[in-house]
Parts: C-alpha cells; structure tokens; sequence
C-alpha cells in the first residue's frame, strides 16, 4: 500500500502557470534517466570564471564527476557490481562480485544480484566481499550499504581495515582494558566511552574468530 502511494506521489504531474499562459508537467526523473555531459561541464560556470580569472584553468565542477546510473536490466544479472569507499579511499570500484556481506544494525545482510533496493546502516563487524573461492575480509566501524534495484550497490564506511592486518592479541588487550574501564566506570560519560570501546573490540574479537 505504501509502495502504490508514494509511486503516485512521485508520477503525479504538476502543473506550473507562466506568464504566458503556458502549462508544463513536471515529473522528478530517476537516476537512471539523468544525462550528463561530463566534457561540457557548468557553461555558465566556466565563463564566470573566465572573466574573474582569465589565466587559470577552471576548477572542475561536479557535473563533470557524475554518470548516469545503468538501467535495471530486464534479466537478473549474474555478477553484483559494488562500490566500496571510504573517506580517504576506495577499496573497490565498480567490481563484480558474486557476493558481499554486510554487518547491518539488524544482523549480517547478504547482498546478490538482483536484491531487492535497500538502504542499511552498518555497525562494527566484518565486511566479505565474495568472488568465487576468493573471500575478502574487512573490519568497518560504521556507515551505510545503498543496494540498487540494478544489481549495484554502494557501501560507504567511516574506517576499514584488512582483516588478516589486525593482531588478535591487541584486540584481547584492549577488550581486557576496557572491561575494566566499563566495570571502574564512574560517571555517564566514562560509562559509554568504556561501551563503546567493549562494544568495537568484542566484534574485532568476534570477526577475528568466527
């Protein structure tokens, strides 16, 4: 029910009146529908900056950064192509996977082509990105999975390491000092730094062993 609502929500046209008398229907187009140049970038930009700067090169705007997302296919593809970025990197770009498993704030989540669009918040956990017999492990401390009804999906994380780069012993460590921490704890805010800190190292420990 909510589905057929909010589709006519988004298709219902809208009519604006000009000076003219003229009426035009208005409907927000998909990302799938959006064209973009990316040589002729921002024209009016360009000449703006032309005439303030006239012997610098222009900065690149982001119209000429963006593609059109691919259409859904009319078959299910056999590959899932994914996206996995972080603030200062990108650990995979536009690679196709057979499958990736996320660690969402409602349990592991295991994406493959042709699942259904979801957008799902990720807590600290581990990260496998499934290509045949070859497993890629990652450790996230947070951020979000957007899959596509196209079979893409883009998984944006705050923090991502390596899981054969984390020393269990480190983590044994600190899971140790920060129980003492979270037992010791005296004020409000002691008490969640030290959960916070309890929380990480038991899914570094969890991800390490399991």
């Amino acid at each position: 029910m909510f589905r057929q609502v909010a589709y006519r929500l988004l298709t219902r046209s809208t009519t604006t009146t000009y000076s003219a008398g003229a009426a035009a229907t208005v409907r927000r187009p998909y990302s799938t529908e959006v064209s973009t140049d990316a040589s002729s970038g921002d024209s009016a930009f360009v000449e703006a900056w032309k005439k303030v700067a006239p012997n610098i090169d222009p900065p690149k705007t982001p119209i000429q950064f963006m593609e059109p997302r691919p259409p859904t296919p009319s078959t299910l593809p056999s590959k899932l192509t994914v996206n996995f970025v972080l603030p200062y990197a990108a650990e995979l770009s536009k690679a196709e996977v057979d499958m990736v498993i996320v660690p969402a704030t409602t349990g592991q989540m295991g994406i493959l082509p042709g699942h259904v669009p979801t957008i799902a918040e990720l807590k600290p956990g581990l990260l496998s990105v499934h290509e045949g017999n070859d497993v890629k492990k990652y450790f996230i401390s947070s951020g979000f999975a957007f899959v596509h009804s196209n079979s893409y999906a883009d998984i944006m994380a705050v923090e991502a390491v390596p899981l054969d780069r984390i020393d269990p012993a480190q983590v044994q460590k600190g899971l140790s000092e920060f129980t003492q921490k979270l037992n010791s704890a005296s004020t409000d805010l002691d008490k969640a730094e030290a959960q916070i800190g309890v929380d990480v190292h038991s899914a570094l420990n969890s991800a390490l062993t399991g």
